[in-house]
Parts: structure tokens; sequence; C-alpha cells
């Protein structure tokens, strides 16, 4: 019986130094994700048994982001007429359409956007989509978002113009400025997401994780799947052993 030989072609041994780390990094990866799902949502559900804050105070203005994440808000203002941001290519069901983010007068020298949620829209562009205004000072409740990170954009957002406006995303230390130059009004620094039956809210369905603790483990799962079997090929490939085994298996039945 012939022992054990080796032989580490350079190249493929090259390729599976390199890619093996890089599987097993990922897999990490969406263990990492699934953690911070797990405890973002976690987090939603432990704020959203606190009695909800009042915005019109000044007292949740000195926040942190980790301290107003989530955190459950009332506010009483008035609509600024015609004064709406439009976030782009937002899908419900398949249907195009945007989530209208209306700008709140809080009466008191301060405002806020209010995201009021998703409405139908044009898939071509043409027309802006037809967005009920309320007037008059409204009560409502809803949660403080603070987004993860700078938001995505494919391309620099105008955000100069006539309002309403359709951008990607919201740029809140932007719009900061154009808002107070409009209103004379200083803006909350992160939006307010309105509950689902609410007088202003429009359709309603948010997310707290798109993507479940228990995907990002499934893709770990998979990224250590393929780490190990490309590890396995790669000692086939370069050593006699599945010949070993398979002659001491021979010996094994005669």
């Amino acid at each position: 019986m012939t022992g054990l030989r080796m032989d580490f072609e350079w190249r493929i041994t090259l390729f599976t130094v390199i890619l093996v780390p890089v599987l097993i990094t990922l897999g990490f990866w969406q263990l990492s994700r699934a953690d911070e799902k797990e405890a973002l949502a976690t987090m939603f559900d432990a704020r959203a048994q606190q009695a909800p804050a009042s915005l019109n105070e000044a007292t949740l203005w000195d926040h942190t982001a980790d301290e107003l994440g989530y955190l459950p808000v009332e506010l009483e203002g008035e609509l600024v007429t015609d004064s709406y941001l439009l976030l782009d290519n937002r899908i419900m069901a398949g249907r195009y359409g945007n989530e209208v983010v209306a700008l709140v007068d809080l009466g008191n020298g301060t405002s806020v956007l209010v995201n009021r949620g998703w409405v139908q829209s044009d898939p071509a562009r043409l027309s802006m989509p037809d967005v009920p205004q309320p007037g008059g000072k409204r009560s409502s409740q809803g949660h403080i978002y603070v987004a993860p990170g700078d938001p995505y954009l494919l391309a620099e957002q105008p955000l100069e113009g006539r309002w309403p406006m359709t951008v990607q995303a919201l740029e809140m230390q932007k719009l900061a400025p154009i808002v107070q130059a409009k209103t004379a009004t200083r803006l909350f620094p992160y939006p307010v997401r309105l509950n689902a039956g609410e007088d202003l809210a429009l359709d309603i369905d948010w997310q707290v994780v798109n993507v479940r603790p228990e995907k990002h483990r499934g893709y770990a799962v998979q990224w250590f799947a393929m780490a190990g079997m490309l590890a396995l090929l790669y000692v086939l490939r370069s050593t006699n052993l599945w010949q070993l085994i398979s002659q001491r298996k021979g010996n094994d039945s005669q």
C-alpha cells in the first residue's frame, strides 16, 4: 500500500489560500449581521412599550441618535402646504410608489419631517402622485427613525428647487438650512414615521429589519459550507488521499 503523496500545484494552492479565508470571513460577517438585526428588533420591541414623548417639548432635541432611534413620540402641528418630499422608487406589494415625507410646523419655531407612508405613483415619473393634505393643527403619534449610516445615493441629488421635491433619500443636514430658509423654523434632526391609523397616515408598512436574523444565519451556513467544500476538493486534488481511502475500503472488504 502506497503512502500519502502531495502535489501542491501553485495556481490551485494560491486560489484556495485566498478564497477559503474570504468565504469564512463572509460567513462570520453574516453572523454579525444576524446579531445586529436581532439587537435592533429587540430594541424596537422594548421602546415600543414606552409611553410616547412629546416632540413639541425641547427636551428631545438634545438626545443622542442612540437614545432617539425608534423612540415613540407624539407631536402636534400643521402641515406646511405643498411642502413635502417624495422618496423615490419605494416598492410595495410589487407596485411602484413614493413615501411621502411632509414638513410639519410644530408652532414653536421648530418643525419636523414626518413620513406619512406610501402612495402609489406613476412608474414613468411623468406625473406627481395625488397626496391628500388636510389642513389645520393635528396631533399624531409615531416613532423617530434614525438611519443606519449615510444614505445610499446613485448620484448627487439637487435639493434646491420647488416643493414638492422627489429625492432618493433624506439628507437631514442638507435639508435643515433649506427648511429654515423656507419656514424660519429649526428642523428636528431626524424624521418621524407615523403609526398606522393616524389621521395623517397613508399606507403604512414599516419594516424594522429588511432581512430576518434567521436568513443571515442561513447565508452564513452557506458560506462556511462553500469554504469547507473548497478546502476538501483542494486536499483531494493535491494528494492521493482518496486513492488511499479507496484502497483501504477494498482491503477491508476482502
